[in-house]
């Protein structure tokens, strides 16, 4: 469903991605992997327009490159970025209402996303900003589906939460996965990347380095030594 091929980006005079290659098709998770610092965030920008960039983006076919972000996100594209971005002043709900994009419903209903995340339901009249940290990220997590993406980049979505919030967002990633939703996950916890995904990239230095299946990965230790580990 995703094809990039050879994404150049830059922040200023800086050349952050040098050539990025990847593919995710129907249904796939896909994880790219990599030290902090290497491009990883900077490519999910990329692709939904967040930075300067040139190369190829083609979702299903369509060329995205030079389309602006909402124009990306109206063909089926769902973002989930490292800092939530959640509307603090708006109720749980009002956050939903706003994930979504016209009048029709989608797959992702209100209740869904409630029985999912059954915390959402208890807080939906609550301020998004007082929320906890891992509610915020249950809510982008949810807000986003709401917009019945394809498919749906998320970047770190378990950065910093409790062991409890953690399984949860593992359990809504396959619960995507069954309803035919491609993933592109970015995710410094190998252990959670590897358990789910059909195949994984590694990035080093704003360039792809390893491409194969979570098994291909874990026998090849000079990638692991000199691009993952600490």
């Amino acid at each position: 469903m995703l094809q990039v091929r050879n994404l150049q980006a830059y922040y200023g005079k800086s050349h952050v991605l040098h050539g990025v290659d990847l593919e995710v098709g129907q249904g796939e998770i896909v994880s790219l992997l990599g030290r902090n610092g290497v491009g990883r965030s900077t490519t999910a920008k990329a692709i939904m327009g967040l930075v300067d960039a040139t190369g190829s983006v083609r979702f299903a076919g369509r060329e995205l490159m030079g389309l602006k972000t909402y124009e990306i996100a109206h063909q089926g594209l769902g973002y989930v970025p490292e800092n939530r971005d959640i509307f603090g002043p708006l109720t749980v709900h009002e956050n939903l209402v706003l994930g979504l994009k016209g009048r029709r419903p989608g797959r992702w209903r209100f209740e869904d996303m409630y029985r999912l995340f059954p915390r959402l339901q208890e807080r939906s009249d609550t301020q998004a900003g007082v929320l906890s940290g891992g509610e915020q990220q249950m809510l982008t997590l949810a807000r986003t589906m709401m917009g019945d993406p394809q498919l749906v980049i998320i970047d770190e979505p378990t950065e910093g939460l409790a062991p409890m919030i953690v399984e949860l967002v593992g359990q809504f990633l396959h619960a995507l996965k069954s309803e035919g939703v491609s993933i592109l996950l970015i995710e410094q916890k190998l252990t959670i990347a590897m358990a789910i995904s059909t195949r994984v990239y590694v990035m080093g230095h704003g360039h792809m380095v390893f491409e194969g299946t979570p098994d291909a990965l874990r026998a090849n230790r000079l990638i692991r030594q000199e691009w993952l580990e600490v």
